[in-house]
């Protein structure tokens, strides 16, 4: 029989659901952005389908599920994790008999890079929803983006070491 205090711990460890599965992703989410800020490593990567995709801020990162945890594993152990604060964020739930699938996006406050956006994709899993892909991007304004794309392609133009 658990005491009083260990039921605590163990209830506030699991997400709780919600009365929707739009709100059920909102959790999954929410625990994915709050492991990442803790570098709660465990946490965080128990979020993800084994076969998750996550596609970073640079055109090189692409990674599978393990190689994003061989990047992460050794920030996270030292302390060291990413805090996205979300703004706002849209789930669709594909209009399917399963409604085993969806997608989000959301606008994410950095205190590092100002604004960014997450977008990427769900699935239902007998373990509840699990993030099968998850994109970081810099939203850049239509006002500015001439020349970031400008100072994008003269970056890639150099010569490489």
């Amino acid at each position: 029989m658990l005491r009083a205090a260990s039921l605590t711990l163990v209830l506030a460890a699991a997400p709780a659901f919600a009365a929707t599965p739009e709100e059920d992703i909102g959790v999954v989410l929410d625990s994915l952005h709050a492991a990442a800020a803790k570098a709660d490593g465990p946490a965080y990567f128990a979020l993800y389908a084994p076969d998750a995709v996550f596609i970073g801020t640079d055109v090189t990162e692409r990674w599978s599920l393990p190689e994003f945890r061989a990047y992460a594993e050794p920030h996270f152990s030292k302390g060291k994790g990413w805090t996205y604060t979300p703004r706002t964020r849209h789930v669709t739930i594909a209009p399917v008999d399963c409604r085993c699938v969806a997608w989000f996006d959301e606008v994410l406050d950095s205190a590092g890079y100002g604004t960014t956006r997450g977008t990427g994709a769900l699935v239902k899993t007998a373990d509840g929803w699990k993030v099968s892909q998850y994109v970081l991007t810099f939203p850049i304004p239509n006002d500015i983006a001439k020349d970031i794309t400008a100072s994008i392609k003269a970056f890639e133009a150099k010569p490489k070491p």
